[in-house]
């Protein structure tokens, strides 16, 4: 949470109307140095719904990465859900969700969802589930699986670790993609989040709205990804080209 005294009722308020037991919830609100009256409405929040267990940490301004870090070092649950202040969760995300990670023939570590009207795109395919597997190629060439659509095992952090809080651009995707060499992945095809009022991935406002630092992360991952070898050098050209050709779309889009 940063300076999100517009959105973080609603944010906190669509954890509370959740179709699932809330007593199974542990709410963790990381104040990253907000400035405006953010922290009072969520210590509001938190007082007048004793029914919830919520948490407010406060810490100075670090960053989205620090800051979830901070949540994932707190957490103390079987499972870990991210959630953006300035995002919703529909009422059955959690339910639909959960569903899938605790079926044990599945043997899935790591879910995400739909979000603002989005389909599943190529490269992702569905199968007879509605669930489409996430690798590290795939998130190379496209990224889906929205932070705020995220949920999964904490056997997660165990073989992954955490957040790079030196990257603050595409910080999540540099995420998924650790994520994806230890554990199962895949995207529900099933719109289940509202994020940041219906907008666009690209180029509207907060992080995303600047192109080139986005750029630059996305080009950082691709580079962690082949010295990590986890592509070799050929696919790393074809993936730097295909960046490329993006990023000039995207600044043409955004331009219109």
């Amino acid at each position: 949470m940063f300076n999100a005294e517009k959105t973080i009722v609603k944010a906190l308020d669509s954890v509370r109307n959740q179709d699932y037991d809330l007593k199974q919830f542990e709410i963790i609100i990381i104040n990253d140095g907000s400035t405006d009256q953010s922290k009072l409405l969520a210590e509001n929040y938190r007082n007048s719904h004793s029914e919830l267990d919520i948490k407010v940490i406060t810490r100075e301004n670090g960053g989205v990465s620090k800051a979830r870090n901070t949540g994932l070092k707190l957490a103390t649950g079987d499972y870990i859900a991210f959630l953006d202040s300035d995002d919703e969760w529909l009422p059955q995300k959690t339910k639909r969700q959960m569903k899938f990670l605790e079926d044990e023939y599945l043997n899935i570590d790591f879910i995400t969802s739909l979000r603002n009207g989005e389909k599943i795109w190529f490269p992702y395919k569905k199968d007879h589930l509605n669930l489409a597997v996430m690798t590290v190629r795939k998130l190379l060439v496209r990224i889906d699986g929205q932070t705020s659509t995220a949920l999964f095992k904490t056997k997660v952090l165990e073989n992954t670790g955490f957040f790079d809080e030196a990257q603050r651009y595409s910080e999540d995707a540099n995420y998924w993609m650790k994520i994806s060499k230890n554990n199962s992945m895949y995207i529900l095809g099933e719109e289940l989040v509202y994020t940041g009022g219906g907008k666009r991935s690209f180029g509207v406002s907060g992080l995303s709205a600047n192109l080139p630092e986005m750029e630059k992360g996305i080009q950082k991952n691709l580079r962690e990804m082949y010295q990590l070898k986890r592509i070799n050098y050929f696919e790393y050209i074809l993936f730097f080209i295909f960046s490329k050709l993006k990023y000039i779309v995207r600044i043409f889009k955004s331009r219109v």
